[in-house]
């Protein structure tokens, strides 16, 4: 055999030979690439293998092709295998690939299930998916936190509210809530608790009779807020409410009745003086009227010279008969100046 492998070198290559070697040498390269892809995820490998989260080469070389974080995986399933959590590498694949972060997802559902609380891979998912904070809302369900109302990022400082003697009394408040899984999904947020107390602080101080029960017992408000059912519909359990302050404000009852009474004052000015015009009217509308029959009685006084030229003409008024006329206007006269003593002595 040797001597014919010597004696075909001897006389050149053969065409054979040479795919041989071509094929040989196309072999090694395609298993170096394969060698250096798979070395990538050797560490990986040994890493999950030895931690007991078995992921297969296979499995990291398929998540390469589809793009998804294979540190982010094998180190999830790593936590996951020592809680004794099972979620298989397609569920995680599937939560990377829809944007969520996995690693986050299950040291959630571990502290969630070291607190004894029902957390499923699904809930999970969906929580994180819907933009919350899931690590967040289990600590929160394991150690409530405290919500100041109102809230000073908002613009107020107290919740401002009259009782019905008409004082203000001015709240703040501190409720503690502890975050409610089942209903994070789709739940409303702070914002809705915080307008909720205030809503309910309010409505507390208006039904209270006197500013001095309010300031004697504070835990009628907290009582009467909390059997409304305020976090209904909400991403949170109210535990307690808390009232951490109470300022006596103005006496908005007195001065809205002094503006109520200045504001009467001036409509009944207002309808004085519009009873005094129609007075005023009305008079010079008399005045006129007066002038009006003055004129038309000189009108029918100048009509006497008149009718009486025209009773000599016709003979119905005879010279004694004026006479007599004249002598009973003179006697008129006369008894009008004895009338009018002030007159006469003008």
């Amino acid at each position: 055999m040797l001597p014919l492998l010597f004696l075909a070198q001897e006389n050149g290559p053969g065409p054979g030979q040479m795919l041989f070697w071509g094929v040989v040498i196309f072999v090694l390269i395609v298993l170096l690439v394969i060698f250096a892809i798979l070395f990538q995820f050797i560490g990986l490998y040994v890493r999950a293998t030895v931690s007991g989260a078995k992921v297969s080469l296979v499995d990291l070389l398929g998540m390469r092709l589809r793009k998804v974080n294979a540190l982010a995986i094998v180190n999830a399933r790593i936590q996951a295998s020592r809680a004794g959590l099972d979620v298989s590498n397609p569920e995680m694949e599937s939560h990377v690939l829809a944007g969520g972060d996995v690693q986050r997802v299950i040291a959630a559902m571990i502290a969630a299930n070291k607190a004894n609380i029902d957390l499923s891979w699904k809930t999970a998912t969906a929580i994180d998916l819907a933009g919350r904070d899931i690590l967040d809302a289990v600590q929160t369900s394991v150690n409530p936190k405290v919500i100041d109302v109102p809230n000073q990022a908002m613009g107020r400082t107290t919740i401002d509210g009259v009782d019905k003697d008409g004082i203000q009394l001015k709240v703040k408040a501190r409720v503690t809530v502890r975050t409610n899984i089942k209903s994070l999904v789709g739940g409303a947020t702070e914002e809705t608790i915080i307008a909720r107390v205030g809503e309910g602080i309010v409505n507390a101080i208006g039904s209270a009779e006197d500013y001095k029960h309010v300031l004697e017992n504070p835990d009628r408000i907290s009582k009467a807020v909390l059997g409304k059912g305020l976090d209904a519909n909400t991403a949170f359990e109210i535990l307690s409410i808390d009232i951490a302050d109470i300022d006596v404000g103005e006496n908005l009852g007195a001065k809205l009745a002094a503006d109520r009474a200045k504001s009467d004052t001036q409509r009944f000015q207002a309808e004085a003086e519009q009873r005094r015009a129609m007075a005023v009217a009305h008079e010079q509308e008399n005045v006129a009227k007066q002038a009006e029959n003055r004129a038309a009685v000189i009108l029918a006084e100048a009509e006497i010279p008149r009718a009486i030229a025209d009773a000599f003409r016709s003979g119905n008024l005879g010279v004694f008969d004026y006479y007599k006329l004249k002598n009973i206007q003179a006697d008129t006269s006369m008894r009008d100046a004895i009338a009018k003593p002030g007159d006469a002595k003008g």
